[in-house]
Parts: structure tokens; C-alpha cells; sequence
């Protein structure tokens, strides 16, 4: 029979910090259960002996990781969970703003809870959209939806003299009016006009009224929005709201730590997310798609990256090592919604080309990609939509962070010239 011992035991035995025991759990060295309320973590005494014996094990080459304690996303090699509920099967039956209350508050509303697709709480004041838009107005008119996100949202804080207070009630619907301020303050598709709008062209919907699908989509679309692309637009912003501490997401946290408040949790997070790494390799499978004018271009696409010694854009991921579960969703959402479209084919092309290449599989970047091209979305569309979608898991993070009241100060080792006397 296993002996289960706790964190504070295992880690007096092997001579090490607790934190460092959540490291070797994600480096599969150490298994760990949870006690019956959920929060205390037991080790197997039989493991850490036999880790005593051997001596820490060490990884070279890797990045280095800063373990922190979560209630909010569980990943596996096969999914992800969100307090529990898994992710995809969420995509299917839950809007966004369900799932971003169930990152929030612990809890998933129900059914019927808030009828209709105005949920309360989910909108901007005027000033916030006045001046979101007026800031972003002010852009050249080739700027990304990113890069407009990142001026509207300081924008929108400047108007909200309550966003210091973190108490939970307060975050959330700081949290709400942000994300609808984020959606609302940008301009409608590719027309790039500035400022709020009575009603996005076709759809009867002002920028407070709607889902947030429902809005993103007459801010990306650079024509009218194809019926029913709302709810596959509601699955790709389910699907990428948390991934643990993904970059941004670790960046967003530190920002919490020291009080910063909701807004600035998401700006900092939208500056992390900028980078090839991370959100931004949705832009970069966007133009690969783009270069090929049908599917039999694919072979020279990939082709050609992979001469010049770059990866395949949206290709590959450090948890799914045989498929990303997310993409592997949204890709057969866009099929269903979509089996015709010519972008479509070429997807489908470029992911058979990186397959019979021996290539990793493709992840929820190039899925966003690929809902973008086939949906008419303006250049970009796949960044703001998961800048949009992430910033509920940002905020849920930034929960847990002033709850906890701990700043996060890693300590480096200095590794440079020694002291000069």
C-alpha cells in the first residue's frame, strides 16, 4: 500500500523548497494526489525516497520554471480542464461569458441563469468606448487589431476611477466592462473608422448589445459576418480563455502580485502575448495561408519555410505532442460551418504537406488562423481573438494573485564578471 506524505515532509526529505516539488510533478519525476478538500497535495514517501537515494535529477537546455499554485486549468498530454469541466466539451454548450464567470468565480452560472444573449454586466460606458476608440482612431489605418488592443486598453482604465479596488466582486466587473470595452472600442472590419458606432452594418447589434462573439464579429469581418459564425467564434474564445502560465499568463500574474490593477494585468498580458512564441504565431500561420493561392501551393509553402530554416508557423506545441485538442475542435467546427470555402481546402492542404513531411501537428494558432481566413476576417483577426478570449484567464489569475497577496520575486544568479577590486 502507498504511504502519502505531505509537501512540507517530502520537501524536508529531499532538502529542497515546496516549490521545487511542483516542478519535478510537471517534470513527471514526482507523483502527487489531493486530499479530500482539495487543496493539500500528498506525495508518494516511496518516490521521494527513491529521489533522496538517486539525488535531485537536473535538465539541461530547457527553460526554467517557476512553479505556482493554481486552482483554475489542469493540463494533460490529451486535454485541458477549467476548474474541472474539460475545455472542449465547454466550447460546445457554454458561452464565453459563462465560461469567463466560471474562471472568476469557481462557478459555472446556470442554465437559463442570465436568459439571452445580453448578459448583465457585460458592457462599457460610453466615456470607456469614447475614448478606447478615440485612442485607437489615432493608429495609422494598416495597424493590427493587437496593436489597437494594446491603446485601447489603457484608454478604457483612465476612465475607470474604481479599478484599484480588488476585491473579487469588483474584478469581475471590472472584468466584464473591459472585455466589452476591448471588443467595442475597435473599429468595424476592414473600414477601419474610429469611435462607437448606434449599430455594427447588418447585424442590428450597438457595441453593447449581443455576445461577445457575436460583437468580435463585426469588428474582424471584413464584410457582413457569415450566418453562423457566431457560435464557432464563441468555441475559439472558449478554447484558448486559459492555458496555466503560458507566457502571458505568467507575466499577467507577476503584474498582479504587486497590485497592479485588472487593466494593467491585461495590458501587461497583451505585451507578453505579442511575441512569434506565443499569440502572435496566429498572425504568422495568417500569411502563410495567405502566400498559397490553392492547395496545390502547399507543398511549396511549407517548403519554403522549412529552406530557410524557420518552423511551420502554428505547428507544434510543448504539452499536445499528438495533436492540440483545441485546434483539433475548432478545425472540425470551421469544417462544419464552412466545407466549401477554398481557404478551407488550403488548410487542410498545408496540414497533409506538414504531415507526409513527418512535422509536429498543428495547434489552436493556426486553427484561429484558419477560422480567420475562412470566416473573411480582416489581417490580425486570430491574435485579437485569442488576446480577447485569454483575457479572462489573465483576470482569473490576477484573482487568485490578490487573494493570495504574495509578491512573485524570482531571484537570479549571477553568472558575470566577478568583483573588481
Amino acid at each position: 500500500m502507498t504511504d502519502w506524505i505531505s509537501a512540507s515532509e517530502a520537501a524536508h526529505r529531499l532538502g529542497i523548497k515546496q516549490a521545487s516539488l511542483y516542478a519535478y510533478v510537471s517534470r513527471g519525476v514526482l507523483s502527487r494526489r489531493r486530499e479530500a478538500d482539495g487543496r493539500a497535495s500528498m506525495f508518494d514517501a516511496g518516490e521521494v525516497e527513491e529521489l533522496a537515494r538517486k539525488g535531485r535529477p537536473r535538465r539541461a537546455g530547457g527553460p526554467a520554471e517557476l512553479v505556482i499554485e493554481s486552482e483554475i486549468t489542469e493540463l494533460t498530454s490529451e486535454t485541458q480542464r477549467y476548474r474541472g469541466y474539460d475545455a472542449t466539451d465547454l466550447a460546445m454548450r457554454c458561452s464565453f461569458e459563462d465560461v469567463a464567470m466560471l474562471l472568476w468565480t469557481g462557478n459555472l452560472p446556470e442554465p437559463g441563469a442570465e436568459a439571452g444573449p445580453n448578459k448583465p454586466g457585460w458592457h462599457a460606458t460610453e466615456a470607456a468606448l469614447a475614448a478606447g476608440s478615440a485612442a485607437q482612431g489615432a493608429l495609422p489605418a494598416e495597424t493590427l487589431p493587437l496593436e489597437r488592443l494594446q491603446v485601447i486598453v489603457p484608454a478604457l482604465a483612465a476612465t475607470d476611477q474604481f479599478r484599484l479596488h480588488l476585491d473579487r466582486p469588483a474584478v469581475v466587473a471590472a472584468g466584464k466592462a473591459l472585455i466589452a470595452g476591448m471588443v467595442g472600442a475597435l473599429p468595424a472590419g476592414a473600414r477601419g473608422t474610429a469611435g462607437p458606432r448606434p449599430a455594427a452594418e447588418g447585424t442590428g447589434l450597438s457595441s453593447g448589445e449581443g455576445s461577445i462573439a457575436a460583437r468580435l464579429a463585426t469588428r474582424l469581418c471584413s464584410a457582413a459576418a457569415p450566418p453562423g459564425l457566431t457560435p464557432v467564434l464563441n468555441a475559439g474564445l472558449v478554447l484558448v480563455a486559459d492555458h496555466e502560465l503560458a507566457a502571458s499568463t505568467l507575466a499577467a500574474r507577476v503584474a498582479a502580485s504587486m497590485r497592479a490593477d485588472p487593466y494593467a494585468v491585461v495590458a501587461t498580458g497583451l505585451g507578453a502575448m505579442g511575441g512569434a512564441l506565443h499569440g502572435g504565431a496566429a498572425l504568422g500561420a495568417e500569411l502563410m495561408l495567405t502566400s498559397a493561392s490553392s492547395p496545390a501551393d502547399a507543398p511549396r509553402v511549407v517548403g519554403d519555410l522549412l529552406r530557410r530554416g524557420e518552423r511551420l508557423p502554428g505547428f507544434g506545441h510543448f504539452v499536445y505532442k499528438d495533436g492540440d485538442p483545441r485546434a483539433n475542435l475548432l478545425l472540425e467546427l470551421v469544417a462544419a460551418h464552412a466545407p466549401r470555402s477554398p481557404h478551407l481546402a488550403i488548410a487542410r492542404a498545408v496540414t497533409d504537406e506538414a504531415r507526409w513531411r513527418a512535422l509536429p501537428e498543428p495547434n489552436i494558432e493556426f486553427a484561429l488562423a484558419v477560422l480567420a481566413r475562412v470566416a473573411g476576417m480582416i489581417r490580425g483577426a486570430g491574435e485579437a481573438i485569442f488576446a480577447t478570449g485569454r483575457s479572462a484567464g489573465w483576470l482569473a489569475h490576477a484573482l487568485e494573485e490578490y487573494e493570495r497577496n504574495v509578491p512573485i520575486r524570482p531571484r537570479g544568479i549571477y553568472t558575470g564578471r566577478p568583483a573588481v577590486s
